[in-house]
């Protein structure tokens, strides 16, 4: 089959290094690489995602039961001398 494929620069330049590397044409490589890859993908089953889960820790009582003053807050925090 006869088609036309438009590659970044970058894949571009892999398979030119790959082409240099082995003996073979620029067609040969591609089809190889691209052999390759569909049977990688054959392979691999889609991977099972499980979801992240975190566990609860009791941190205990708040020191602070109000902390809409701060500077209660900082004077508990920093203590009695803060500015």
């Amino acid at each position: 089959m006869r088609t036309t494929i438009t590659l970044d620069a970058d894949v571009a330049a892999e398979l030119g290094k790959l082409q240099r590397t082995r003996a073979g044409s620029f067609k040969r490589i591609v089809n190889d690489v691209l052999r390759a890859g569909l049977a990688t993908l054959a392979r691999k089953s889609p991977r099972k995602v499980t979801p992240y889960r975190t566990e609860p820790v009791s941190l205990g009582a708040p020191r602070l039961k109000n902390l809409d003053d701060i500077s209660e807050v900082l004077a508990f925090a920093e203590g009695e001398t803060h500015t």
